[in-house]
C-alpha cells in the first residue's frame, strides 16, 4: 500500500526517483527500495516524504483507492468522502468520516452555500456567521481601509 501510494504521488508531482531522493536526503536506491516494497523509510523520512508530496502521512501509508471511488490520494486538507444520495425531501447523510474531521454533531446548524458554476458547499453555521460579522464590521461607514 505505502509503496504504491509513494509511486503514484511521485509520478503525480512529475518527479524521478532521483528528484525525490534529493528532496528527502537519501539515495535513489533507498527510494527504489521503498517503492518496490523491499523496505520502509524511518518515521522522519516518511514525514519528509509526506511534506514533499503534499499528502498526509496517514494517507500516504494507508490510502486504499478502492475505498475512495478508485481515485488516488488527495492533497493535504482535501477530502473525497464518497457519494451520498438525496432523499425525497432533499436530505443527505453526511459521511461519518466527514462528521469526525469537521466535528459535526447531532443538532449542529449548517449553512448551505451555492454557486451555479462550481456547486454547493456546507459549513458550520457558527463559523459562517462569525466570518459574516467580521466582514460586516469592515464594511461599516467611516472605517479606514488600508
Amino acid at each position: 500500500m505505502f509503496n504504491k501510494n509513494l509511486v503514484e504521488m511521485r509520478k503525480l508531482h512529475g518527479m524521478t526517483q532521483e528528484d525525490l531522493a534529493e528532496k528527502v536526503g537519501v539515495s535513489r536506491q533507498a527510494v527504489a527500495k521503498w517503492e518496490s516494497g523491499e523496505s520502509l523509510p524511518d518515521l522522519e523520512k516518511a514525514r519528509i516524504l509526506s511534506d514533499v508530496l503534499n499528502v498526509s502521512l496517514d494517507e500516504l501509508a494507508n490510502h486504499e483507492p478502492e475505498e475512495n471511488l478508485g481515485l488516488g490520494l488527495a492533497p493535504k486538507g482535501k477530502h473525497l468522502f464518497g457519494i451520498v444520495n438525496v432523499g425525497d425531501k432533499g436530505q443527505i447523510v453526511i459521511p461519518a468520516k466527514a462528521r469526525k474531521i469537521f466535528d459535526i454533531q447531532p443538532g449542529d446548524s449548517l449553512v448551505v452555500l451555492g454557486d451555479e458554476e462550481t456547486g454547493i458547499a456546507i459549513m458550520k453555521a457558527d463559523y459562517f456567521l462569525s466570518m459574516a460579522n467580521m466582514i460586516k464590521q469592515l464594511d461599516k461607514p467611516g472605517k479606514d481601509r488600508k
